[in-house]
């Protein structure tokens, strides 16, 4: 399987799809505004915003992740911080090492552009993503439960 940048043209439609997926959401218009905001992002500030796809041999894609730049990041002594902002492998993908090799390229990118630390964060009970944090040598180092109160 072949990791490669988006291409903004032709992966808009799978990368939609999969996002929707990942975020278990069907409000595509909320979905293609943030879509359109790491786009601007990317273009903008290359050194600070990237996405890479995994392209499948027939046709389309198996997966994606994002990465970004942060100021802080829980548990990192450096900043700014690069960042998994979003990571996602089709159901029919997973287990091949397609997650792997995304967040391989998202490191590589990091390193490229002088970060020095990685971080990344998940809901507290999807016990999927902190199992594969951990198996790709990522440290867990803080649990909480954020609130909110409408006034």
């Amino acid at each position: 399987m072949k990791i490669r940048s988006l291409d903004p043209d032709r992966d808009q439609a799978e990368w939609l799809r999969m996002r929707l997926a990942l975020f278990d959401e069907e409000d595509v218009a909320s979905q293609q505004e943030e879509m359109a905001v790491m786009l601007a992002a990317m273009l903008a500030a290359p050194q600070e915003n990237g996405v890479f796809v995994a392209e499948r041999p027939s046709s389309g894609l198996a997966g994606f992740v994002e990465v970004g730049s942060r100021k802080y990041a829980e548990g990192c002594t450096t900043s700014p911080i690069a960042y998994l902002e979003a990571w996602y492998v089709d159901a029919d993908s997973r287990r091949q090492g397609i997650g792997k090799a995304l967040v391989a390229m998202a490191e590589a990118w990091a390193r490229q552009h002088g970060y020095q630390e990685m971080a990344s964060d998940t809901v507290i009970d999807n016990v999927v993503s902190l199992a594969s944090h951990l198996a790709m040598g990522y440290a867990e180092v803080e649990r909480q439960i954020c609130f909110i109160k409408k006034l």
